[in-house]
């Protein structure tokens, strides 16, 4: 058995780093401290929910940390001699910070436990179905959930050491659809490529393999890979088990379960008004960050226009998961296509396409005809194309069908404030 005091004292060593590291702000409102809630903050690994945690705490007299993706708190039975070491050494502490609490087993209870001994919890994870359920099943109305992803664009520039001029903002977009919103990588510490390649690694033996007793470790990372060459696109469980040369469907279903609950990809699904219809088309898949793209051998230069729509996925992604909208794609039964259809309530609020370059008739065509015909479809006159740099309002027309369309530089709008 560890000694506790040397863990909670060495831990304390790496909160007191945290602390006195720079600090880049988030999007996020910090929540608020003046509750008995527990706010928990889930999100990928290193996307920096330690440091906005740190953030939200720091300005309160103490409060006590424990990191649970240690080796030395593995199988961890003595919770009780933990907490007594956490009180001796942070003096009696009313707020606890628990990190990667999914790795503590039975951790709901134990919140449970700590909560009604009159402690303050905030707590930390990286696992979204595993906490989300038992969250949902154990501390009901007792949580206030907020997810963290990888910085923004606006996050991004508010870590450069100067404000920039919109043409610096403009030109520092295609740095950002390379590497990414990691904070040590924005932020120079650790080198891109290498750093989100070994993190994408490790993610999926420690999150997938060792987390659900994966056995077939080769195909499920022949599958991981082969999704990040495969972005954007439309896929279905039977065609990704040939990928991996398993013909077992179910298989590949909880691979695919996995892999978004640990935050590496993430699902878009086809619109309908008929909920058994959009169970049945098949989703577009998505990665939670640009930077893990090209790292794992995606070449920015092939396919410039899914990395933007990639990018585009992850804003409405991280304002679905922090806000009441709900994300789609659309599509006709003549295989016109819109990209995102953004949904609140019974409400379609915005039609969006993302399209690179518009300087090929027939490619603005080909974008513009599904935005009016899903307009038509879905009674929506909201219609937005991203683009690399056009910035202008038009009036399109097709057949019968006439709209007004807002061509937005895709930069501009990741820094736009969305009514929605």
């Amino acid at each position: 058995m560890p000694n506790y005091r040397n863990v909670v004292q060495s831990q304390k060593r790496e909160l007191d780093a945290i602390l006195q590291a720079p600090y880049v702000d988030r999007d996020h409102q910090l929540p608020s401290l003046d509750h008995d809630l527990i706010n928990v903050i889930i999100g990928p690994r290193r996307a920096g929910k330690s440091f906005f945690a740190c953030h939200l705490l720091k300005d309160i007299d103490h409060f006590g940390y424990v990191n649970f993706d240690d080796e030395r708190l593995i199988d961890l039975q003595d919770i009780d001699g933990l907490l007594a070491a956490v009180n001796g050494v942070y003096s009696n502490p009313r707020h606890l910070l628990l990190d990667e609490i999914q790795n503590l087993e039975h951790w709901q209870l134990i919140l449970n436990r700590l909560q009604r001994l009159g402690y303050r919890l905030t707590v930390t994870g990286s696992n979204a179905h595993l906490l989300s359920e038992e969250l949902a099943t154990h501390l009901t109305g007792r949580h206030l959930p907020c997810v963290l992803l990888p910085f923004s664009f606006r996050e991004y520039l508010r870590s450069k050491p100067v404000e920039l001029t919109q043409e610096e903002q403009a030109a520092s977009l295609d740095e950002y659809v390379e590497i990414g919103g990691y904070p040590e990588v924005v932020t120079g510490k650790l080198p891109q490529r290498e750093y989100l390649s070994t993190l994408f690694d490790s993610i999926i033996l420690k999150d997938v393999v060792r987390r659900y007793r994966v056995r077939y470790v080769q195909g499920l990372m022949d599958l991981s890979k082969h999704l990040m060459s495969s972005l954007a696109a439309e896929y279905s469980y039977r065609r990704l088990s040939t990928v991996v040369g398993n013909r077992n469907v179910h298989t590949i279903q909880n691979y695919m379960r996995f892999l978004e609950t640990a935050f590496l990809f993430f699902s878009v699904p086809r619109f309908s008004t008929k909920v058994r219809l959009q169970k049945r088309y098949n989703k577009k898949l998505y990665s939670i960050d640009n930077g893990l793209v090209t790292a794992t051998g995606f070449r920015l230069s092939h396919k410039r226009g899914t990395l933007y729509e990639n990018i585009v996925a992850i804003e409405l992604h991280k304002r679905a998961l922090n806000s009441n909208i709900e994300l789609f794609f659309w599509k006709s039964d003549r295989g016109e296509e819109v990209d995102f259809v953004v949904k609140r309530g019974l409400k379609i609020f915005q039609l969006i396409q993302v399209c690179f370059e518009t300087s090929q008739p027939k490619t603005k065509q080909r974008e513009i005809r599904g935005l009016l015909n899903a307009s038509k479809a879905l009674k929506c006159d909201d219609l937005v194309i991203l683009t690399h740099n056009e910035d202008l309002v038009e009036k399109a027309s097709w057949y019968n069908l006439s709209e007004t369309i807002r061509f937005i530089p895709l930069w501009k709008w990741l820094l736009e404030e969305h009514r929605w």
